[in-house]
């Protein structure tokens, strides 16, 4: 670590220089980044799969409900299996199994083994999500750095690479199984080349942690703000791809930069959160954010064009950045919780709101249009910013 005297003086360029001059901190960034390019390598190819496989809306909402499926069925088990194997086994195994369950749904050739793909993706995800927090809180404790907000930076870069790059293979008519093959095969090789940083974190959080604990009227509203910023995530990752190509006509390629807006301005806003954060305030920010991506996406409801729906959800993503590493964080410090537990709760239902959130909007979709999907987020989004008014962040 460098001394503060050498560090650059302006605090953003100062907080991106001790993450990055951290290789502990940057590992665990890299365990983000890894986790995040596999989903956003999923979602540009979720209109072939679609189409592949003759799935209307409410049926596509159906498939999607296996990822939170199985991370529910993993969420009682994540406690004891990060405490079984520590932190570090757990986001290694937690990544080899992401990266063998990814390749399934592209190449799916009926429902049920799209389902059973996507299933085995809530596990590992749930495990991972977990994980990766964990040793992010134990990087900080140990250094007495702030590194929440830029780790969720790292995830928000995984996620722009990820669809990126898959905007490149479907432009080039790469095979989505072969793209998706050749990513994951990328990130195996990313998690062996990491694993030596991780198992030299000092680990201070208790391991063995309960995975679930019965939430205070404090963690309620967090994990009900938590659950609409989720959701704002979920609709970016899940359905902007769907809503530029199907309903406003854009080609795929153009399509896949959907999420590509939305990675590019989240990650923007994460990797400066650890400086705004203090500055500005927890709460305040909750508000303004809430706000800024109810407005994006009413702005690509309103305004039904691709260019402007892709500075709409850039908006949602500049509006859901540092909600989760100010709600991670705050879920750590709820009085009368143990630290580990209350990350647990708060992350399984979080993820959750992810997760689940994209099907209900295909059932919204199914009955009403995908536009009134996207009203649907942005009006959980506005209810988010109310609740941020009366939380108390510790």
């Amino acid at each position: 670590m460098n001394t503060t005297a050498s560090r650059p003086q302006n605090p953003f360029v100062r907080n991106v220089a001790t993450f990055f001059g951290s290789a502990q901190a940057r590992a665990v960034g890299l365990v983000f980044a890894s986790d995040s390019v596999l989903f956003g390598s999923w979602v540009s190819h979720i209109p072939h799969v679609k189409a592949s496989l003759h799935l209307d809306d409410a049926q596509l909402g159906m498939t999607l409900f296996a990822m939170p499926a199985g991370l529910l069925t993993m969420n009682p088990l994540t406690g004891w299996l990060i405490g079984r194997l520590g932190p570090v086994q757990a986001c290694f195994w937690a990544a080899i199994f992401l990266c063998l369950f990814m390749c399934i749904p592209v190449n799916a050739p009926n429902v049920w083994v799209l389902v059973g793909g996507l299933y085995g993706v809530g596990l590992s995800a749930a495990l991972i999500n977990v994980g990766m927090n964990t040793l992010a809180t134990d990087v900080e404790k140990a250094h007495g750095i702030s590194i929440m907000s830029s780790c969720h930076g790292m995830w928000s870069v995984g996620g722009m690479v990820g669809s990126a790059v898959a905007g490149v293979a479907i432009a080039q008519h790469v095979p989505p199984g072969v793209h998706v093959a050749l990513m994951a095969l990328l990130v195996l090789g990313l998690t062996f080349l990491i694993r030596p940083a991780l198992q030299s974190i000092p680990l201070t959080v208790p391991e063995k942690a309960s995975s679930f604990v019965r939430p205070n009227i404090d963690l309620f509203l967090m994990i009900l703000i938590g659950l609409a910023l989720a959701m704002g995530e979920g609709v970016a990752f899940d359905w902007s791809a769907v809503y530029l190509r199907e309903t406003l006509g854009a080609s795929s390629q153009v399509a896949a930069l959907g999420f590509g807006a939305f990675s590019l301005t989240m990650t923007l806003g994460r990797f400066t959160g650890d400086v705004i954060i203090p500055h500005i305030g927890g709460r305040r920010w909750l508000f303004i954010g809430g706000i800024v991506g109810a407005v994006g996406l009413l702005l690509a409801v309103l305004f039904p064009y691709p260019p402007v729906a892709l500075i709409g959800f850039a908006l949602l993503g500049a509006g859901c950045s540092l909600g989760a590493p100010i709600l991670y964080g705050a879920a750590l410090r709820v009085p009368g919780i143990a630290p580990a537990a209350g990350l647990a709760t708060f992350a399984t239902f979080s993820f959750i709101g992810f997760l689940a959130g994209p099907p209900i909007i295909g059932f919204v979709a199914d009955a009403f249009g995908l536009p009134w999907g996207l009203v649907f987020v942005a009006a959980t989004l506005l209810i988010s910013a109310g609740l941020s008014r009366i939380v108390n962040l510790f």
